[in-house]
């Protein structure tokens, strides 16, 4: 019992504390484009970092090898990483 009192001051707190709609929207536009630009730099450091681990040059292979299977494996992994950083900014 207790441990409801104690709370209940702090639930006060927060419904007293109103924020105007335009100012939760805005919020919520800059927390988009903040992890937005968070995951576009996560997608570029993990493409940068697929470039370097493998033993040729994806670019090389995919445009100028035409390597159809290369380009079906990168895609499914540019899609993968995509995924998961959806997740992450969603939350």
């Amino acid at each position: 019992m207790k441990v409801f009192q104690l709370a209940m001051p702090l639930a006060q707190d927060v419904q007293d504390m109103a924020v105007s709609p335009m100012q939760l929207l805005g919020a919520h536009l800059i927390a988009a484009v903040v992890f937005s630009l968070v995951g576009i730099v996560v997608f570029g450091l993990c493409l940068l970092l697929m470039e370097k681990i493998t033993p040729f040059s994806i670019v090389h292979e995919i445009g100028e090898e035409h390597n159809q299977a290369l380009a079906t494996i990168v895609a499914a992994i540019v899609l993968g990483i995509s995924i998961i950083i959806a997740a992450a900014i969603l939350g």
